[in-house]
């Protein structure tokens, strides 16, 4: 199922034709750390923030398939109250736990008044309070040199992170620190961001069908 869900993405973008064997190794590190009860956290700049909130969306709650919730849970929350256990469980969904940096404005905005170079070091600070060794950071810059996500890249690694690079160009410096970097081809900032949404949209897919099917 992972091979197909790869090559069918090819089939729909062939100049994705480059990044196969990325994005596979990609998955890997995602399932390995999900299999182990760890957790996703993602950062980008611009278009590349709205990137992270929208794979937040795709992880945490059904994708394409539905995701119920077991039979144990549900029955601890019906034994918790029975009409309010009912309807959460009957509509509630299973998730995979991703966290999207950028959407700590209190956090974000201290830091940066508090800190020298604050906003520099933001997403470097949470990854220091939200990261795990286990866990997985996805760093999204289409240059592969964002200051900020290489920053955080080196935190993930102190802290005993996986990192997974999407980027395009020649990768940047971010092909230097990144366990594995999906680098799409292209020079074009808006071009590259094209092809990052059906890659992440790929690795959720393949996610979900994992855990969910």
């Amino acid at each position: 199922m992972m091979e197909y869900n790869v090559n069918d993405l090819i089939k729909r973008y062939p100049v994705l034709e480059s990044c196969k064997e990325s994005i596979l190794e990609a998955y890997k590190i995602l399932e390995k750390s999900y299999e182990s009860g760890h957790k996703l956290l993602i950062a980008g700049n611009g278009g590349s923030c709205s990137d992270s909130e929208h794979i937040v969306g795709e992880l945490m709650k059904g994708f394409i398939s539905k995701r119920p919730l077991n039979d144990d849970i549900k029955k601890k929350m019906c034994d918790i109250d029975p009409q309010i256990g009912k309807e959460l469980g009957d509509k509630l969904q299973a998730g995979l736990p991703a966290i999207a940096l950028d959407n700590h404005q209190a956090l974000n905005t201290a830091f940066t008044n508090d800190v020298e170079n604050g906003g520099l070091l933001a997403y470097a600070q949470q990854v220091m309070g939200y990261g795990n060794e286990g866990d997985v950071f996805l760093a999204i810059t289409t240059s592969g040199n964002s200051k900020n996500i290489i920053n955080a890249c080196v935190a993930a690694k102190a802290k005993g992170m996986k990192i997974i690079g999407l980027t395009g160009k020649n990768g940047g410096l971010l092909k230097n620190i990144a366990d594995v970097t999906i680098i799409a081809p292209s020079n074009e900032t808006f071009m590259i961001q094209e092809l990052h949404l059906p890659i992440y949209h790929c690795l959720c897919l393949m996610l979900e069908n994992h855990f969910f099917n």
